[in-house]
Order: C-alpha cells, then structure tokens, then sequence
C-alpha cells in the first residue's frame, strides 16, 4: 500500500495544501477533524461589524474567522487597521481584497511561531492604549490576546465569528480510522483541538491499541503549541515545520 499524507484540517482549508502535494507525487487521504460551521445566530456579530470604524484594530485569530467575517462585509473600511496571527491569514486577507498595498495589516515577524504571544510582539501597545480592539474568533478559543491587551489599558471586545465541532464519527468514518491505523502513512495537525478529537477517535475504533498505534505515527505540525500539546500527549515522532503551507510543504517532500 503506497504511504499516503493524511490532511486533518477542515475541508475547506484542505484543498488548496492537498492539490500542492498530489502535483509533486504524494497521495493524499483527507481526514478532517474539525468542521467550521456558521453561526446559530449572526445578529450579534453583523451589528458589530456595522461598527468597525469605533475601533482603533481589528484582530483575527485564524482564516476561519476572516472568511466567516467577510461572508457579512462587502468591503473592508480602509481607515481601520487589522492584526492576524500568520501567513495563512495573510493570504485569506488578500482573497476578498484586503492588501498590504491599500491596507494596515500587523503580523508576526517570527513566521515559525505565529500565535497571540508573536502577535503582541509586534502590537504598538503604546498607541492602543485607552482605546477599542475587536477580536474576532470562533465561539471557544484562548484568551491570552485579549487578556494581554487588557492588561495594557486596552478596551478589549471579543466577538465569535463561527464555531468548531468534530465530525460525528460515522460508521463510514470509524471503518477510514481503522485503515489509517494500520497503513505507515504522515499526518498533517493544524490545531491542538484536532490532536484531542483524533486520540478520542482511536480509542472508540481501537480500545485496546488505538491509541498506541496513533502514538506511533509521524506527524507534521507548524507550530509550536501543536508540537508541545503533541508530546504531552504521548505522540513519539512529530516533526515541527515552519509555519503555513509552504512549512509543512518543505517538511513532508523532506520526509524519508
């Protein structure tokens, strides 16, 4: 059986990674365990998004929130600044119009670990101060950003723009697992969340070694906090990329 590359983003963010690796040679297995979903109600998030010009940034913790933003905004206010945790956000941006060309956009500098704490590294917290900052983010999330803009005089409001739930694992769905189980194959992990919804997957398929097996898998994460969760969690070969496709692209064309 020809060793496969296992993508467990959401469908959605999956296509684009999965036609880069099948044109250099790879066969590819999507698995997501995670879906995006809209909002029950988006009353809350559409009235705040009418407000944009009260705030001094708008910060977006992920792709998903950006297109779960956009789908409610026809047209990016171009005297409102905007903050995003990586590369891939940056790209989604560019997607429905939003350029560095016309635009106030802050990112990491450090491009292997994006996240709130590289974020704030690059914040002008001075200028922010006693002012208004927009977080949009999906229903459950960390709280490091906003409590660290808290604590600099910043007046914080935190908005969900969509949510995220595993899949129901379905009798089609159990039936995949137990075939990756057993192949020789790498997995892509994009989130801390995914690793804990894919252990709890192995254990209903596999109680005795399930686990044991997922364990021993080779697994590619671009980021940090992923790599730490990932040890935590008994994983025993993981492979930290740098950030974004082009991280994990390298990684896995890399991989014996």
């Amino acid at each position: 059986m020809t060793r496969a590359i296992v993508i467990t983003r959401p469908q959605a963010q999956a296509g684009e990674l999965a036609q880069r690796l099948q044109d250099a040679g790879h066969a590819v297995v999507m698995f997501p365990l995670l879906e995006i979903h809209a909002l029950a109600d988006p009353a809350p998030l559409k009235a705040i998004l009418a407000r944009l010009d009260e705030f001094a940034l708008v910060a977006f913790v992920s792709p998903n929130a950006i297109d779960a933003t956009f789908a409610h905004v026809d047209r990016w206010p171009e005297s409102v600044p905007l903050a995003v945790m990586g590369e891939g956000s940056r790209r989604t941006l560019m997607h429905h119009g939003v350029t560095p060309e016309r635009y106030q956009i802050t990112s990491p500098l450090d491009t292997r670990r994006t996240d709130s704490q590289t974020l704030l590294k690059v914040l002008k917290l001075d200028a922010l101060r006693g002012r208004r900052v927009l977080i949009l983010r999906g229903e459950t999330g960390r709280e490091l950003l906003g409590d660290a803009l808290r604590g600099a005089g910043i007046e914080v409001l935190q908005v969900a723009a969509y949510r995220r739930a595993a899949p129901v694992l379905t009798p089609a769905l159990a039936d995949q697992l137990r075939m990756l189980l057993a192949s020789d194959d790498s997995w892509i992990i994009t989130s801390s969340e995914a690793l804990q919804v894919v252990l709890g997957f192995a254990k209903a398929v596999d109680p005795e070694f399930g686990v044991v097996k997922l364990q021993q898998k080779n697994i590619f994460v671009p980021h940090q906090r992923i790599w730490e969760t990932a040890q935590t969690l008994g994983f025993r070969h993981v492979c930290l990329t740098d950030a974004g496709d082009d991280g994990l692209f390298t990684a896995l064309q890399l991989r014996p």
